[in-house]
C-alpha cells in the first residue's frame, strides 16, 4: 500500500504537512505552553533540540511499523505551523495510534477535528491498519470531544502513572470502514 509521500494534505482551512526547521519559532512557542502540554507525552526541549527533532521529521519516513512520526498541521491560507500530530503504527501493523497538539489561539474552530479526522483518513489509506487508538488523560475535555467528534468510541480505561502521579486514561478507538 505504499506510494509517494502522501503530504501535503489539504482538508478545508488545514494542512497537514511535513515538520521544517522554519517552523522552529511557531514549535516552541506552543510547546514551551505548560497548560498545553499538561496533559502531552512531550516536554519542552531547547531550540537546538527542536531544530534536530524538526529536520528528522522532514525527511522521516511516515507509517513506519514501530514507530511515531510527527506531522505538521499548518492553516492552508499561510502554512503558518499551529500544531502537530503524532502517528505511531504498531509493529505488527494492525493498529495505529494518533496523539495531537493545537496552540491555544487555533482552538474551539473545529481545526483539530478537521485536523485529527484527516489524519486518520491518511493512515487508513496508506496502510493496512485496522484501528486507530486516540489515548488521552480522563481529564482532557477537549481531547475527548475532538476524539468523538471524529467518530471515535471509548474502548477501554485504566489507571496509569503520568510524570509520577496516578491517573484514569481513556482509550478511543475508530475501525476502519466506520
Amino acid at each position: 500500500m505504499r506510494t509517494a509521500d502522501p503530504l501535503p494534505r489539504v482538508a478545508g482551512k488545514v494542512v497537514l504537512r511535513r515538520l521544517a526547521a522554519s517552523d522552529l519559532a511557531a514549535f516552541q512557542a506552543y510547546r514551551h505552553d505548560a497548560l498545553l502540554g499538561q496533559y502531552q507525552g512531550w516536554s519542552a526541549i531547547s531550540d537546538a533540540e527542536a531544530t534536530a527533532f524538526l529536520d528528522e521529521m522532514n525527511s522521516a519516513p511516515l507509517l513506519e511499523p514501530g514507530e511515531w512520526s510527527q506531522i505538521g498541521i499548518a492553516t492552508s491560507d499561510s502554512q503558518t505551523l499551529i500544531g502537530d500530530i503524532g502517528l505511531f503504527l504498531a509493529s505488527d501493523g494492525r493498529h495505529a495510534e494518533i496523539g495531537f497538539t493545537l496552540r491555544r489561539e487555533s482552538q474551539g474552530r473545529g481545526v483539530a477535528t478537521t485536523a485529527v479526522r484527516e489524519a486518520i483518513n491518511l493512515v487508513f489509506e496508506h496502510t493496512a491498519v485496522e484501528r486507530v487508538l486516540g489515548i488521552t488523560d480522563a481529564r482532557n475535555l477537549r481531547s475527548i470531544r475532538v476524539l468523538e467528534r471524529v467518530g471515535m468510541h471509548k474502548s477501554d480505561s485504566r489507571s496509569v502513572l503520568f510524570r509520577g502521579e496516578p491517573c484514569l486514561e481513556y482509550v478511543y478507538a475508530v475501525a476502519r470502514g466506520t
